[in-house]
């Protein structure tokens, strides 16, 4: 029973899963405090920190606090952008740099005269039979 544990512990996926909670908590922690730390004293230079938290209505004697609700919704869409524009938008150039190749060579050609593609270095055009030797 303990030796299944023990397996289960131990295979790579349950271990690559661990390190990515962490690294996503620690990533999590960073983005917060840029957000907190650097991007809303800066919103907070154009027109003051925005905040919402006071908001409210009542219907009934029931009071719906919307401005909590808005201040999350702000402070998410702030988290994705920073995480779209520093994280995701730099990491697909990188992604589309690496995988640039250089061109191969062509290995075929179309033949002239009935337009079929055919091997490069073909001397005859095994489809209408031409002759692709050019008599100078």
């Amino acid at each position: 029973m303990l030796n299944g544990f023990k397996q289960f512990i131990l295979k790579g996926n349950v271990v690559d899963l661990a390190v990515g909670v962490v690294i996503g908590a620690t990533f999590n922690t960073m983005v917060t405090a840029l957000v907190k730390d650097v991007i809303n004293p800066m919103i907070g230079v154009f027109g003051g920190t925005p905040d919402f938290s006071k908001l409210h209505f009542t219907i009934n004697n029931s009071q719906f606090m919307i401005g909590d609700f808005l201040n999350t919704v702000l402070a998410f869409l702030i988290n994705a952008s920073i995480i779209y524009f520093f994280v995701v938008l730099p990491m697909n150039k990188l992604v589309r740099a690496s995988r640039k190749e250089k061109p191969v060579d062509p290995t075929t050609k179309k033949c002239p005269f009935c337009v079929s593609v055919i091997p490069i270095n073909a001397k005859r055009c095994p489809f209408c039979t031409s002759s692709l030797i050019s008599k100078s």
